[in-house]
């Protein structure tokens, strides 16, 4: 029963950070293209 006196701390923290660190790169525009790498890569622009 003592160990939940940290765990649950631990665990909310963590929870906290990982929601901190999706808005950060959120904001960051991280997320802003979600079609253009994947489209990028389909592309064939090899020049020999």
């Amino acid at each position: 029963m003592e160990s939940l006196y940290l765990l649950i701390p631990i665990s909310v923290a963590l929870v906290f950070g990982a929601l901190w660190l999706f808005f950060k790169a959120s904001d960051d525009g991280q997320f802003d293209d979600m079609e253009g790498p994947a489209l990028r890569v389909l592309q064939d622009n090899d020049r020999i």
